[in-house]
């Protein structure tokens, strides 16, 4: 059997967990959480429609329900129904979600900065392959039901 320090996915999952609860602890700071960030993040100026917004992040409608009614409740968003569909939203950033994505922009920023000083750009290239390995053989799994 395989150590767990060497199963792809067992790293990948305890490196998501560490990040997540790095950005959750800079994100409590401003009242905030991981998942606003990054719904902040992925919000354009132009406004996003609510219906991309979950597969932009990878993540589930259930749980963007609820990260965007809180971002609702603290003003760091606003809907606007379209006027030619009305069965689209548009989500666009409050002043206050503005202020609050430059905040989420530079704590990622920072830990990116402070990862590409630990690796060279070989590394880094590598390491985007083994990503989309993954990646494939994900959507390879997951097509063979």
């Amino acid at each position: 059997m395989l150590d767990k320090r060497h199963i792809i996915d067992f790293r990948i999952r305890w490196a998501w967990h560490s990040i997540s609860r790095l950005y959750n602890d800079r994100a409590k700071n401003h009242n905030a959480t991981t998942s606003t960030a990054f719904a902040i993040l992925n919000i354009e100026k132009e406004g996003t429609l609510s219906t991309q917004l979950g597969p932009k992040m990878g993540m589930e409608s259930r749980s963007l329900t609820r990260t965007l009614k809180g971002m609702l409740d603290r003003g760091f968003i606003r809907k606007k129904i379209d006027t030619k569909d009305k069965r689209k939203v548009h989500l666009f950033l409050t002043k206050k979600g503005v202020e609050y994505r430059k905040i989420a922009s530079e704590n990622v920023k920072v830990f990116n900065e402070r990862v590409f000083e630990k690796i060279t750009e070989e590394e880094l290239e590598t390491f985007y392959k083994v990503m989309n390995a993954v990646d494939e053989s994900i959507e390879e799994l997951k097509n063979e039901k």
